[in-house]
């Protein structure tokens, strides 16, 4: 388990370099991986921990390149919208957006997540997809009582499971 601090992104990820404009699913280099069969790792707190614990083999990430947004909406006295403004997050902003992920990494006992990248996964276990993936953990929590949250037991039980799933595949 580890987060890849020393590891390099990945391949498609060194052809392109630079801020972009993109949010974060709509970068180009995203759009090649998925291509090639990998997926961006979930966003809701309860994965907070995934791509730590998912098998090595079966994950990888690429500089976030990407830009967050602001979105300001000028409403008049009706409540109809007057204008509306889009402006890129600040640094603190975007340290801020990270603070609630950090804090339950850290309460996990996890090291601090690298900075910076976007992590992708591929299926593990013949699954179709991620999604159908994180559906089976879900249930194999189910089944053995462990609620599907950011604590360490449901960390531990979705590591154990991944490595069993890749180890069948």
């Amino acid at each position: 388990m580890s987060w890849d601090e020393d590891g390099t992104p990945h391949p498609l990820a060194r052809r392109r370099s630079g801020r972009s404009e993109q949010e974060p699913d709509r970068l180009p280099e995203v759009r090649e991986l998925e291509a090639l069969g990998w997926e961006p790792a979930p966003e809701e707190a309860v994965w907070v921990f995934l791509p730590y614990v998912w098998p090595p083999a079966d994950r990888t990430w690429i500089p976030d390149r990407s830009t967050h947004w602001a979105v300001d909406t000028v409403l008049d006295g009706h409540g109809h919208i007057t204008d509306v403004r889009a402006e890129p997050l600040a640094g603190p902003d975007l340290r801020g957006l990270d603070r609630e992920s950090d804090e339950a990494v850290a309460a996990l006992g996890l090291p601090p997540r690298p900075p910076g990248r976007l992590w992708l996964l591929r299926p593990v276990g013949g699954f179709a997809g991620v999604a159908a993936v994180l559906d089976h953990l879900r249930g194999v929590a189910a089944g053995r009582g462990v609620d599907p949250a950011a604590t360490a037991a449901f960390m531990e039980l979705v590591r154990a499971e991944l490595a069993d799933l890749a180890a069948a595949d």
